[in-house]
């Protein structure tokens, strides 16, 4: 990841649909991980919220369509270690558009989460 440009990220927004996330979310949760889950689902309830600026929605549409894309910089199919560039770049983004991020869209993402992950 150290040469990986994430100026690029938002390249990867054509790589974007909500039913792709889904089904990437609903194929790989328990493989992937609760904070790659969790990540992926907070970004996108910022990305529904219509006073985010377009410049940060870009960013959140390049890092969850480069979630969706089945070819990485690291393979997802490896164990251990496969969604840790997505996890990287979910984290980046989620840095980048923190001011957006309200509790309310924590508690959704958290909440949503027990479809996959049992938590109280």
């Amino acid at each position: 990841m150290e040469n990986f440009d994430f100026s690029d990220i938002p390249n990867y927004k054509s790589h974007y649909s909500e039913r792709g996330l889904w089904k990437k979310i609903t194929n790989v949760a328990k493989l992937a991980g609760a904070k790659v889950v969790y990540s992926a689902i907070l970004l996108y309830y910022v990305l529904q919220d219509p006073n985010v600026p377009k410049a940060d929605k870009a960013k959140i549409l390049g890092a969850l369509g480069y979630f969706i894309l089945p070819l990485d910089i690291v393979p997802d199919f490896i164990p251990g270690v496969g969604y840790a560039d997505d996890l990287t770049i979910l984290m980046w983004a989620i840095h980048s558009v923190y001011v957006n991020i309200t509790p309310e869209m924590k508690e959704r993402a958290r909440c949503n989460m027990q479809q996959w992950f049992f938590y109280d």
